[in-house]
């Protein structure tokens, strides 16, 4: 690192999102904090990066929780964590050169101090940096992973996406189509996102589910059921797809988000018997266990979004102290496809 560089950096300062207490119920900005701290230089095998973007996930309301989970929870006092992109402004491994963009996992921060080993350089000629936290990230990867893996997509299926206007569902809904599905049908909060299923996302059928009546919004929908139906919300979405769900048909258990801010155990679909009388199989899903097919679902997504046959949509909030107020919308579907906070330029 140059003299320059040290220099810098020994002045420099950073803002970050801290959790300041644990929410009961659904949180409030009181929970979060703003915090300046020094930037520290980094040591030998790490780097320095300029965040640009960071993303807001639902799972991360469970995070918030002392309670254990398949993630460590959020520390009191401590940054929160996330996917973020961002440049290397100083670097102490020549695998890693200053210029580089790279995602990692401590976001809510505008400076991160990280091991060489733990920031993946991205290709930015072919997608923009903020790409790389929605359709070319996690986000995207949940549903290539659910479709292709956890509930498979078969030719001729018929196909139930729930939180379809969100960034996980805005691309399964596409991607259910390219695996051969013959009918995709989504559902979303609202009649704007519910003309976006159908007039960007290339949805079949959009529900509203603030219009009430699910079940019957989805036979009508697909009077003869579903084949295979990837879960976001929980609640009385997986309770209306298993009362549809055909024989042998396929449950990507992949969130719950109607629940996350519940104060007690929600109660469980009251139907669930019929998904063994139908056979079908609901199962649970971790992106975290599917990270093998990060270069195979890169590789195609980047040619989808080259192409322009991948559409998708970003809601931006402008800056580390909107993070916590993006953070909040996502929990009540106030974004269409990937919710991101811009950092910098």
């Amino acid at each position: 690192m140059s003299a320059l560089a040290t220099q810098t950096v020994s002045q420099a300062v950073s803002r970050e999102i801290r959790l300041a207490s644990r929410p009961v119920g659904a949180p409030v900005p009181e929970n979060f904090e703003l915090v300046t701290t020094a930037v520290p230089e980094p040591a030998e095998g790490q780097v320095l990066v300029r965040n640009t973007w960071m993303s807001v996930d639902p799972y991360m309301r469970g995070r918030m929780d002392d309670a254990p989970s398949y993630i460590a929870p959020f520390a009191l006092g401590a940054a929160l964590e996330g996917g973020a992109v961002g440049e290397v402004i100083a670097s102490r491994d020549p695998a890693v050169p200053v210029g580089s963009t790279v995602s990692h996992f401590l976001g809510w921060r505008e400076y991160a101090v990280l091991d060489a080993a733990s920031v993946t350089v991205v290709d930015t000629r072919t997608a923009a940096p903020a790409d790389h936290l929605g359709p070319l990230g996690t986000t995207g990867l949940t549903a290539y992973a659910a479709l292709t893996r956890t509930a498979p997509v078969r030719e001729g299926d018929v196909v139930f996406v729930s939180a379809a206007a969100g960034a996980v569902g805005s691309v399964a809904g596409q991607l259910a189509r390219r695996l051969g599905a013959s009918r995709v049908i989504g559902s979303a909060g609202g009649p704007h996102k519910t003309r976006e299923l159908l007039d960007a996302f290339g949805y079949d059928a959009a529900i509203d589910h603030r219009q009430g009546d699910l079940p019957g919004q989805l036979a009508q929908a697909a009077p003869e059921g579903i084949d295979v139906y990837l879960d976001a919300v929980g609640g009385d979405h997986l309770e209306a797809a298993i009362g549809a769900v055909r024989q042998g048909g396929r449950i990507a258990m992949v969130g719950a988000i109607s629940g996350y801010n519940a104060a007690a155990p929600a109660p469980g679909p009251g139907n669930l018997f019929r998904a063994a009388a139908r056979e079908a199989t609901l199962r649970g899903m971790l992106v975290s266990s599917h990270f093998d097919l990060f270069p195979e679902w890169i590789a195609k997504a980047s040619a989808w979004l080259a192409d322009g046959t991948l559409r998708t949509r970003q809601t931006v909030a402008e800056g580390i102290e909107q993070a916590p107020a993006a953070f909040l919308g996502v929990l009540t579907g106030a974004n269409t496809g990937k919710m991101l906070v811009r950092l910098s330029d």
